[in-house]
Parts: structure tokens; C-alpha cells; sequence
């Protein structure tokens, strides 16, 4: 494989459209997997004859399996390369996506959403990865957006396609359906992905696993890493709970909308397939740490939006909110891949897993909140999360080097 001699992907080229068109697949492919039992859970309740908590295991065991998996597959991308091992990760998650729709037990079906999503963490963990050693300087924060906006219209589609089909039919067939809307978006990632040129295989020779955990170490030794790491624990579990508790908000007085129509909130991700291509816009003219705090700032505007008496305002708010957040996301997790020369792989792995992890503790530890203080001290709570990612980045990456997303 080519070293670095081989030049980067620049903005307009045909290979750097190419690789954009392919990540916004793969985050099709893995987010709309993902995702997709959550808007018919009761449906999986009812069917399974299990209670609501169970129920949503079928979504929290699948980013289980992703968060645990993530530092895992950057080892793999050293061993036999980025694009190769997110090719077998996206057919493994597939395949058993099927399978786990049809699974006769709910166990089974756990077991196998498990593993789904195990296999799915080979996209995240590599594709800023990927992105990083092959276009350009100067286009990394607007391709890490794009593939951001990949993860906001998969995570969109799997909701929103299951879960009519599976009113009319089943959960099954709702489950099976994305599940091929996902494998259409895995052959466009497959046939679309420039082949990789700057690749270097890492010589292993006399280091061995001793050489892998040396560059975990390097990234965990980083403070301007473990900062990003924070980011993406404190936005990403943020962002979840408020998710996971407007619907109850919305169900009750004064507003008592019905399940179908509080579906729809998801639309507001559509903020986020805007906003994150933009925010690498802007870093690549204006830097990495203005318009990371700037999308924080948009993130809490949307937050204190939420807490208006009007309808209409509350999900003007939810839209902001998401918005901000895909942005500081498409920032932070390009950021922790180019600043991690030499240890992309585990750099990103390592974001992704404080991501999700974030999305589990947080997600699941603010329902307390919800039910002992309600929706105003949810919203606290998550907006003085925010606060505190962005402290810790003025604190700890102001004035460093590579705030300019060229470097």
C-alpha cells in the first residue's frame, strides 16, 4: 500500500465525492440498524409479552455491543486496513440484522442484536479514521461533517420506516425492512469507497500487542483527547435523554399528543443532517474550537427553548438542540482523529466508545431525574453537561495548534 507520498483526496475532486457519497452510506447503513426497534417498541412489548423496560433492551443492546466493540475494530483497521475492515463490519451487521428480526425467543434476539451491533462499531470506530489519512488537510472537518450527516438521516430513516410497516404488519417486518434499506446503503458504501492509497501497515514486528496498547496509551495520555472523549460522553448522553424523555413530556398536560404524532419529533434530526456538513464548513475557515463552542451554545439555546409553554416552541427547540449537537459532534469526533497522528484508529475508537457510553449511563441515569423533578430539571441537568464540555475545551484547547481543521 502507498504511504504518505500518495496526496489526499482534495475538496471537488471525483474520488473526494466519491468518498463523501460512500460515508454518508455507511452512516446509513449503521445508524438506521441501530436505531430501529425504538419507535415500535410497544409493538415488541405486546407481541413478546414482556414489559417496557425489556422491551427497550432491543435497542440498548445493540449500542452495548457498539460501545464495547469500537476500540476492538481500531485494532483491526491497523491489522488489515481501514476500509476493509469497515466493509466486513457493515456485511457481519447486516446479516445478522436479518437474522435477529426472526429470532423465535426475545433472548436470542438480544444475543443477536448484540452482536449486531458489535459489528456495527467497525463504521464508527474507522471511518474518521479512514477520512483522516485520505483527503486532504484541508477537507477533513467537511467530510468528517458529511459522514456525521450519513449517521443523522440513518438514525431518521430507521425510525421512521419501521415503524408504519410494522402498524400495518409487524415489528418483524418493520425490522426487516430497514434492515434492507441498510444493505442497499452498505453496496452503495462498498462500490463508492476510493480504495485506500495512504494507508501504512503498522510494523508489528517485536511489539506486537505491546505496540497496540503503547498507542492507546499515547491517546489516553493526551489532554486535549480526553477532553474530546469528554465532549462526547456528556453531549451525546445529553442529547439521548432529552430523546428518551419528551415523549413522556409530551404525552401529558397540556399538551396529551398521541403516540403517532410524538413519533414525528424525529424529523427534528433533520437539523442535524444540516448542520453538521456546515460546521465543517465553517472550521475549515474559522477553526475547530470557535465553532465547537459556538454549536455547544446552539445545543443550550435549544435546550432553554424546550422549557416554553407553546408547542410550537418546544419543538423549535428540539430542532436547535439538534442541530447544535450534530454539529459539535461532527467537530469533536474529526478533531480526536486528525490531532491523533500515528493512533487514528484507536483515537476514534476511544471517542466513540465514551460516545455511546454516554448514551447508555447518562441516557438511562436522567430518567431518574425526569420522574422525581420533571422536564425543567431535566433540561438543568442536561444544559449543565453542556456547560461543562465547554469549559473543558476552553479550558484545555484554546490555543492549541491543530484548532485549524487543515492541520
Amino acid at each position: 500500500m502507498a504511504g504518505e507520498q500518495s496526496p489526499g483526496h482534495v475538496t471537488g475532486s471525483p474520488a473526494y465525492r466519491r468518498m463523501l457519497a460512500a460515508l454518508v452510506c455507511a452512516g446509513v447503513a449503521t445508524f438506521a440498524q441501530l436505531y430501529s426497534p425504538q419507535g415500535m417498541l410497544q409493538l415488541i412489548a405486546a407481541d413478546l409479552r414482556i414489559g417496557a423496560e425489556q422491551a427497550a433492551l432491543a435497542v440498548s443492546a445493540a449500542t452495548a455491543g457498539l460501545a464495547l466493540a469500537v476500540v476492538p475494530w481500531s485494532f483491526v483497521g491497523d491489522r488489515i486496513g481501514r476500509l476493509r475492515a469497515m466493509v466486513i463490519a457493515v456485511a457481519a451487521a447486516t446479516a445478522l440484522a436479518l437474522v435477529a428480526a426472526w429470532a423465535p425467543t426475545f433472548e436470542l434476539m438480544l444475543g443477536l442484536r448484540f452482536l449486531e451491533g458489535a459489528a456495527l462499531g467497525g463504521i464508527p470506530a474507522l471511518a474518521m479514521a479512514y477520512l483522516s489519512e485520505e483527503v486532504h488537510e484541508q477537507a477533513r472537518a467537511i467530510a468528517a461533517g458529511w459522514f456525521v450527516a450519513g449517521t443523522t438521516v440513518g438514525g431518521l430513516l430507521g425510525r421512521l420506516v419501521a415503524t408504519p410497516i410494522a402498524d400495518v404488519l409487524s415489528w418483524r417486518v418493520g425490522m426487516t425492512a430497514v434492515t434492507i434499506l441498510s444493505a442497499i446503503a452498505a453496496v452503495a458504501f462498498v462500490l463508492l469507497a476510493p480504495p485506500e492509497r495512504r494507508f501504512v501497515l503498522p510494523d508489528l514486528r517485536g511489539g506486537g500487542h505491546g505496540t497496540r496498547t503503547a498507542r492507546l496509551l499515547v491517546t489516553l495520555r493526551d489532554p486535549g483527547q480526553l477532553v474530546l472523549f469528554a465532549c462526547a460522553f456528556l453531549l451525546m448522553g445529553g442529547f439521548v435523554a432529552i430523546y428518551n424523555y419528551l415523549s413522556f413530556h409530551l404525552s401529558t398536560m397540556p399538551y396529551l399528543l398521541p403516540a403517532g404524532l410524538i413519533g414525528l419529533v424525529f424529523l427534528a434530526y433533520l437539523g442535524g443532517t444540516v448542520s453538521s456538513p456546515l460546521a465543517g464548513r465553517f472550521a475549515a475557515r474559522h477553526g475547530r474550537l470557535p465553532v465547537l463552542l459556538t454549536s455547544m451554545g446552539v445545543m443550550l439555546l435549544g435546550l432553554l427553548l424546550t422549557l416554553a409553554g407553546p408547542l410550537a416552541l418546544v419543538l423549535l427547540g428540539l430542532l436547535v438542540m439538534t442541530a447544535g449537537f450534530f454539529g459539535a459532534h461532527s467537530i469533536a469526533s474529526g478533531w480526536a482523529g486528525a490531532r491523533a497522528d500515528g493512533a487514528r484508529s484507536q483515537a476514534t475508537g476511544l471517542y466513540n466508545f465514551a460516545y455511546y457510553a454516554g448514551s447508555s449511563a447518562l441516557g438511562w441515569a436522567t430518567g431518574h431525574v425526569y420522574e422525581a423533578r420533571g422536564w425543567p430539571a431535566t433540561v438543568a441537568v442536561v444544559g449543565a453537561g453542556v456547560v461543562l464540555a465547554a469549559l473543558l475545551c476552553l479550558s484545555v484547547l484554546r490555543g492549541r495548534q491543530d484548532d485549524r481543521a487543515g492541520q
